[in-house]
């Protein structure tokens, strides 16, 4: 059996795979906590459109994943509040936005869907130095970012009303943390892929939700769970020659709906 650390694609693979795993539910916890998990899928959708836009210019596709990210979740800000009560249409509306400019802007591109492929269903054996330093930065500071605002960010979750009361200002933290969704988004989309990120974001969160009685606990379980979905995957799809990101999502999936009908009996 082939020993998987002989080969530098996969130790870069696995060093961006526990730095993503250690972001991703630093941004799920509060995103779905707040009832906002479907912002996951409009901004990776977004983030399909930057890495075309990337391809077609020339820029790394990252980059233009996490500039257009920004932009939709920017915009689903914008318009969250001029719907009010009907603040879920924004969410479709750009992910609506976020196809239409990827079909557009993929059919520019020679060899549009194999480029474009890679991206949605994820090519971590594929990272590029460059890549890994850029994921390295931009995990970091998501949960550095996180970390320092930890306090403020539990307030808004649970009542934005009585933060705003404390003193908080909730507009200008909400905003960083769907500027910090929209970077974990685009960055992630490299492991499990734009189309699957959403499920990194909210699987882990769901799972140590069933298990955890606190905020602190669910968030530090949610991150342990990530770890184990994204390593034990890489794991299995190298040995079973397996799209990583798929794997990794199906493990997650798997452990949710045993852990489920653990406390369902329970």
């Amino acid at each position: 059996m082939d020993n998987i650390f002989a080969y530098d694609f996969m130790i870069k693979a696995f060093i961006t795979a526990i730095l993503i795993a250690a972001a991703t539910p630093c941004i799920g916890l509060p995103i779905v906590l707040k009832r906002f998990s479907a912002i996951g899928d409009a901004t990776s959708h977004s983030a399909l459109g930057g890495i075309a836009f990337g391809l077609l210019i020339g820029i790394n596709p990252i980059l233009g994943a996490v500039i257009f990210s920004v932009i939709a979740v920017l915009s689903i800000e914008a318009l969250r509040k001029r719907f009010g009560k009907y603040s879920e249409i924004a969410t479709v509306v750009v992910m609506s936005a976020g196809i239409g400019l990827t079909a557009i802007l993929s059919g520019f591109l020679k060899n549009g869907s194999a480029n474009i492929n890679s991206f949605m269903f994820g090519s971590i054996v594929t990272i590029s130095d460059f890549e890994l330093i850029l994921t390295i930065a931009l995990s970091a500071l998501v949960v550095f970012v996180t970390l320092l605002l930890y306090k403020e960010i539990f307030a808004i979750t649970f009542d934005e009303t009585s933060a705003s009361l404390s003193g908080i200002p909730c507009g200008a933290i909400n905003t960083i943390l769907m500027i910090l969704t929209a970077i974990t988004v685009a960055v992630a989309s490299r492991i499990v892929g734009a189309l699957m990120i959403s499920s990194l974001l909210v699987i882990p969160t769901a799972t140590s939700m069933l298990i955890s009685k606190s905020y602190k606990s669910t968030l530090i379980r949610s991150v342990a769970l990530a770890e184990i979905f994204t390593i034990s995957g890489l794991f299995i799809s190298f040995y079973l020659d397996l799209r990583p990101g798929g794997t990794i999502v199906l493990i997650g999936t798997a452990v949710l709906v045993i852990t489920a009908s653990i406390k369902r009996k329970k």
